[in-house]
């Protein structure tokens, strides 16, 4: 029997993008020549509940009572307004309709209801923003207030990115999820429904893979699943992806087998081809790869398959055909540059490594395989996928979805992509080690990396120590000036309410984050509040950390999120407020001179962080000393090289001006004859584009070759000029 499967991510992820789960599936499908259909049925749920005949059937089915708010009976009294333009809105936000946005800026063209009074606060964001972007942040709004309306009047649990999350949060119990899916169908379940019946008749798959990555997603996998049992009992069904590999790892409650089949663990690759083969084969015993089912009513988890999982080289690329990707929608919620990045325009989705390399931070999952288990990809090789991602999908640009990004392989894709001469952008995610030095960081930018995100988590050293993240305030701070000055944005991972962390070591740490916002060299970040995992090292062993688990019982569900007692008793939450809206001011070069004490309304500790403790940390000189195996890239090109005699109290030498044109401007230098023509020929060797790459032991060999005292001249002005303009060392 040939098999022929559909993979789908459920409602909600993000609306501009897809999740690049079920591509790297399809992608490594097609290397063992199975057939797949996948489908975001995210965006498709969407695109039909933001139409003309949608929001029709939406205003016709909204519940419309005397409890309703005065915001749901303006929308409501404006229907027709939003009828009218929904269908314009969407295409300009697909990027289809551009000369929309002068009309969007204009304020009679939108129906304006709640979302739209937070416009005089944010007047200012559009002094920096374009016309494009102005429309874009007003589409949105008009979109929050819709979604709004369809919260209180159609269907309390939608939102845009997630859907009924709340029922996939710490579900320790399937109770109330499994209520919930015996209830009647919602609206938002009606649409879902009518899109997976019609792709289920087109299709016809015999196995159905559901890509859950959040609990936002959860909820409409089971409705998905259900839906099936029910209509097409013969389609066996499986569920992988993010949620289930960190939160049902101890699954044991036998009625989610009503819905599922299967349910598989970590990479998919050898799970699900197991699967296939166990359900096209006769044999007496079939073969799993961590693969939950159900036998004899009871849960049991099959790992019996001596199947080793696939090297990365060998999983494919990551294959995007299917998915609707000329009908994503771009949005800017807020007015944060790394938040727009995540939720503004197409990235193709790649990895430049399995798992992580540090692997030691104590509040991450890094008992999991898919952290624990390291395997980096070869430069070529990822510059191979990008380079087949964008023929096939007409899009340049990359986010790297790594935990951290290896500096190493970083330093070798750049190099890659610059040898063959790619106009590609690209962002990750990094940690701020000292690798990155000013050269680096140059190199990075040059290649199209446009901005990095990267956890300082508490910007306190004993916290940061006890956390095991192998970095200190003081080289996060060198090492975001690097990436700033080498203009690339640099996003900051903040985090409060860690084990131990006092009030006085949580002011300190917002003082230093004022500090790193004011000199400049963080553009943005986000605080959120540490939340203990049952796979990380302090929710596996919480009396080292100073906390205790609230109960040892381990759920039938979902088991990842803890509930802890902290030694200190410090109620962290009440710090939420004053944290995120300070953050929200540094972020647009205001408010730095505030005290600390007014982004609270309950009494703080001074702070004892000296006020210019990272300006002086920015301060220490350069390190010169230069290993002998650093790599020397040159990123300018050949100059023109003239020679001329200088005659000073008749004496005469014969001198060399050289001169480069870069993208900006032009410049020149001046050398002796001798040391001109060896720089001009030395150049040319270190140009990126070459395929051998000199070492710094190499180029001084070349020199002393023909002539003496290397380190003199390596120090010398007309060096110091070419290490401005492009001659880096790695």
């Amino acid at each position: 029997m040939k098999t022929k499967l559909l993979i789908i991510t459920p409602p909600f992820t993000q609306l501009n993008t897809p999740y690049p789960a079920t591509a790297y599936i399809k992608g490594f499908l097609n290397t063992i020549n199975v057939d797949s259909v996948q489908a975001d049925f995210g965006i498709e749920v969407i695109l039909k509940l933001f139409s003309k005949q949608g929001l029709r059937d939406l205003f016709f089915n909204a519940k419309m009572d005397s409890d309703v708010s005065d915001n749901s009976q303006r929308i409501f009294a404006l229907q027709s307004e939003y009828i009218k333009t929904i269908d314009a809105v969407i295409a300009f936000l697909q990027g289809k309709n551009p000369t929309l946005a002068l009309q969007i800026c204009q304020d009679d063209f939108l129906p304006e209801a709640s979302r739209f009074a937070q416009l005089e606060e944010l007047d200012w964001a559009f002094g920096t923003m374009g016309t494009q972007d102005k429309a874009k942040h007003l589409a949105t709004l008009f979109l929050e207030d819709i979604s709004d309306f369809i919260v209180e009047c159609i269907d309390e649990n939608f939102g845009f990115s997630r859907y009924a999350e709340r029922l996939g949060r710490s579900a320790n119990s399937f109770d109330e999820l499994y209520e919930t899916l015996q209830q009647e169908t919602t609206y938002i379940d009606a649409i879902l429904i009518s899109i997976l019946k019609e792709r289920i008749e087109s299709v016809q798959p015999t196995l159905f893979l559901i890509s859950v990555p959040f609990p936002g997603n959860l909820y409409a996998a089971f409705r998905s699943a259900q839906w099936i049992k029910q209509n097409h009992p013969h389609i066996k069904i499986s569920m992988g992806g993010g949620f289930p590999n960190t939160e049902l790892r101890s699954l044991s409650d036998a009625r989610v087998f009503e819905f599922f089949d299967f349910i598989t663990l970590d990479d998919g690759e050898v799970p699900i081809e197991e699967l296939i083969t166990a359900l096209t084969t006769e044999g007496p015993e079939k073969k799993y790869k961590r693969t939950f089912l159900l036998e004899d009513g009871k849960v049991v988890y099959k790992n019996n398959s001596t199947r080793q999982d696939y090297k990365q080289s060998q999983v494919g690329t990551p294959d995007y055909s299917d998915l609707l990707l000329d009908k994503y929608i771009s949005v800017i919620e807020i007015v944060n540059p790394m938040h727009r990045m995540w939720s503004d325009g197409r990235w193709n989705k790649l990895t430049m490594a399995h798992g992580c390399y540090w692997g030691k931070c104590t509040f991450c999952d890094i008992s999991l395989d898919y952290i624990k288990i390291y395997e980096p990809v070869a430069a070529n090789l990822l510059c191979d996928r990008m380079e087949e991602l964008m023929e096939k999908t007409g899009q340049n640009g990359f986010h790297y979805v790594d935990e951290a990004a290896p500096p190493a392989l970083m330093r070798a894709l750049a190099l890659e992509i610059l040898k063959r001469n790619l106009a590609v952008t690209w962002w990750t995610n990094i940690r701020f080690e000292k690798s990155f030095s000013k050269d680096l960081c140059l190199l990075l930018k040059a290649s199209g990396c446009i901005a990095v995100s990267g956890g300082l988590e508490v910007a306190s050293d004993r916290l940061l120590k006890l956390i095991d993240k192998g970095v200190t305030v003081e080289q996060v701070a060198k090492v975001t000036r690097n990436f700033t000055e080498a203009g690339v944005m640099v996003h900051a991972y903040l985090m409060y309410g860690y084990p131990t962390q006092t009030i006085q070591e949580t002011v300190d740490s917002l003082e230093m984050v004022r500090q790193l916002f004011e000199v400049g060299v963080l553009q943005s970040g986000f605080w959120h509040q540490f939340a203990m995992t049952a796979h990380s090292p302090v929710g596996m062993y919480p009396e080292k950390f100073g906390v205790k688990k609230e109960t040892e019982a381990i759920g039938t569900f979902a088991n990842n999120d803890i509930n802890y007692v902290d030694s200190t008793g410090i109620d962290h939450e009440k710090f939420s407020f004053g944290l995120k809206k300070s953050l929200f001011n540094f972020m647009h070069g205001i408010c730095f001179d505030y005290e600390l004490q007014d982004w609270f309304d309950f009494k703080i500790p001074k702070t004892r962080i000296p006020h210019d403790f990272i300006f002086d940390a920015l301060q220490e000189e350069n390190d010169f000393n230069i290993k002998s195996s650093a790599k020397i890239v040159w990123l300018g090109g050949n100059p023109s090289t003239a020679f001329f005699t200088k005659t000073k109290k008749g004496s005469s030498w014969e001198m060399a001006t050289l001169t480069f044109h870069d993208k900006k401007e032009s410049f020149s230098l001046q050398t002796n004859k001798a040391e001109g023509e060896w720089l001009t020929e030395i150049l040319k060797k270190l140009e990126v584009s070459n395929a051998k790459t000199y070492t710094f032991q190499e180029v001084k060999a070349d020199f002393e070759s023909v002539l003496e005292d290397f380190e003199l001249f390596w120090y010398s002005k007309p060096i110091k000029t070419l290490r401005d303009y492009g001659l880096l060392v790695l």
